[in-house]
Parts: structure tokens; sequence; C-alpha cells
């Protein structure tokens, strides 16, 4: 496995390049991540989430055991595909994404994401290895997944693997944050609370997944599966998931 002391990698995060992930991952960029919830909007009706607190515990075992953990892997292993310029690899990390989501809308979530995304990298900063992955994913009857997208236009755009991967998790986290501010609902002060006291999380997810072998990927987050199974069927809905 490489890391990021492999000659591929940028030494250090460029001002380009931290600009280029302020606006990928800025609520602005129009991938559409507000209107998903990830299962929280059930997890809130069924009173699993009605607090801070709660919410912080809920997002922890998402980053360390379920969907923050499997993105991040894949991530990363999108992003060393993309360093190493392997078509062939990046298009089997594109297949397994589409088996590590366990419910219908959680791949809705990814895959919606991802498109958006493609197409707007693609029509801002133009053609490169995203484009020939997204087309060798499309000529395959397959969709792009949101991580795998991400990490390969951070590859490209020679953003460094922890600082594209921490920023991409804290994102993540601070969508869910955002979706329980509006449902429990929380204060705007307790929302950057949770989102302040899930630093040591999101840093703990980003140093595991880079340390991660894709062979040995794995989760554990039934509840949060459920939560989003349950969500399908949920009589009033404010979100996508």
């Amino acid at each position: 496995m490489t890391t990021e002391l492999d000659p591929r990698s940028p030494a250090n995060l460029t001002p380009g390049g931290l600009m280029r992930l302020m606006t990928w991952l800025s609520p602005s960029f129009p991938v559409g991540a507000y209107t998903y919830s990830h299962g929280v909007e059930y997890a809130v009706e069924d009173r699993r989430v009605i607090s801070a607190e709660s919410l912080t515990t809920w997002i922890e075992g998402v980053l360390e055991f379920g969907a923050g953990r499997i993105d991040a892997v894949l991530f990363c292993a999108a992003w060393r595909a993309a360093r190493a310029g392997d078509l062939d690899a990046l298009f089997d990390i594109g297949v397994d994404a589409d088996c590590w989501r366990g419910t219908a809308e959680m791949a809705l979530e990814a895959t919606a994401q991802g498109r958006a995304f493609v197409s707007t990298a693609q029509k801002v900063w133009g053609d490169g290895i995203l484009t020939l992955w997204a087309k060798r994913m499309r000529d395959d009857d397959r969709l792009p997944s949101y991580p795998v997208a991400v990490g390969i236009a951070a590859a490209e755009a020679d953003v460094p693997l922890r600082d594209a991967l921490s920023a991409f998790l804290h994102a993540m986290a601070a969508n869910l944050v955002s979706s329980a501010v509006r449902l429990v609902p929380l204060g705007q002060t307790d929302g950057v609370r949770t989102l302040a006291s899930l630093d040591k999380a999101v840093a703990m997810a980003t140093e595991t997944a880079m340390n991660t072998d894709p062979v040995n990927l794995g989760a554990a987050a039934p509840m949060v599966d459920w939560t989003s199974m349950k969500h399908e069927t949920q009589y009033t809905r404010l979100f996508r998931s």
C-alpha cells in the first residue's frame, strides 16, 4: 500500500489546493448534500437522536463503524490509484463502492452526489482522469460514487491525501449536524459545539482509513442502516435519506 511518503504525493497543501477543497466541500457546491440526512431524520423520529450529546455519539459511530469508514477507505484507494494513473484500478474501486451501500437511499445519496460532483467539476475545471473514470463507469452502466469522485479530483489537483480526506470527512460530519439542527431541533450554537467535538473522531477516521488495506474493509453500523431503511417509508420527510 502506498502512503503519503510515496514520491507521487505532494509534500504540502498549497493555497490553490486549499481553495479547491473549500470550493468542492462548500455547502454552495451543487451536489445537493443538504437534501440527505443519512438516516438521521428517522433517528430523530424514533428518539434516538434528541440532543447534542446523542447526535455526537451517532455521528462518531458513522465515522468509526459506518459509511464514514467505508467512504474514507474508498477515498484513499481512489486517490492513490488516480495518482498512479491506474484507470483499471479506479474502475474496480468504483464497482466496489456500489457494493458497500446498505440501503437504497444510501446508494442514492452516494451516486446522486457523485454524478453532480463529476458534472460540475468537468464543466469548471475541464477533462482529466476524473472524466475518463466517469466515462468508464458510464460505459458499464454504473454511476460514480461521491467519495471516489472527490478522491480522484483531489489527487488530480495535487491535494495531499491527509488534507483532502480530513476535509471530506469533516464536511460529511457537518452535513449530518446541519440536518439535526433542523430536525431535533438544535440551536446553532449547539450545532457548532457538536461539530467541534467531532474533531478527534474525524482525525481518527482519517488516520485509520489511510492505514487500512481495502481488502480488510468492513463496517458494523446496523442501527444506521436500519434508520435508513425505516426512513424509506417514514410518513413525513424533509430529506431524501
